[in-house]
């Protein structure tokens, strides 16, 4: 019986079949127009998670991409470079200005009377609303009057009505959800209209 080491055996089938180690095929490097078509999404998704503004989420992006450009022969895998590129000038952003405190959409500056479109617009709904519930069972526009006028508990109405505790509750759960269906159907979808 013979033992061969592993070096004896690569000599002897050296002259057989060369092993070649596998290589993928390298891919052609995008142009810039490419990169920038898929990479400006999701790029302005991730500066914008960290610096919390769009604005200057975009500005930053804008910014990766001219150096890119500037760095377009060195860089060969585009995305991971922007990427890095993204994070570092985020880093750099929230450092020089983390004294600067952003205005919240303008709150400052809004008026505390009531848009007349949005107030007509709720008017609107209240008055469906109204018009929905005067439609329903007595026994259910009794329940809703109960609960959401009179602020009872379902033990409490149980005791009004003589219906059981959770008799209550079922009536109630569908009495609401046929009025918020109804409510859709005609085209209200919140408290604004």
């Amino acid at each position: 019986m013979e033992t061969q080491t592993a070096s004896t055996r690569l000599k002897a089938d050296a002259g057989r079949n060369p092993v070649i180690p596998f290589r993928p095929p390298m891919e052609e490097k995008p142009t810039l127009l490419q990169v920038f078509e898929t990479e400006e999404s999701p790029l302005l998704r991730y500066a914008h998670s960290l610096v919390g503004q769009r604005e200057t989420a975009e500005d930053l992006v804008q910014e990766a991409f001219v150096k890119l450009h500037t760095h377009w022969e060195e860089v060969t895998n585009p995305r991971s470079w922007l990427f890095r590129a993204i994070r570092n000038l985020s880093l750099n952003h929230i450092r020089d200005h983390k004294r600067e405190t952003p205005l919240d959409n303008g709150h400052e500056w809004q008026s505390d009377i009531p848009d007349p479109e949005q107030a007509l617009g709720r008017l609107e709904a209240v008055g469906t609303l109204q018009l929905l519930i005067s439609e329903l069972d007595p026994q259910d526009r009794s329940l809703i009057s109960l609960k959401y006028h009179e602020n009872l508990k379902y033990d409490q109405i149980s005791e009004r009505t003589g219906l059981s505790v959770s008799n209550v509750g079922y009536k109630l759960h569908h009495a609401l959800k046929n009025l918020a269906d109804s409510l859709r159907r005609l085209g209200v979808e919140s408290p604004e209209g």
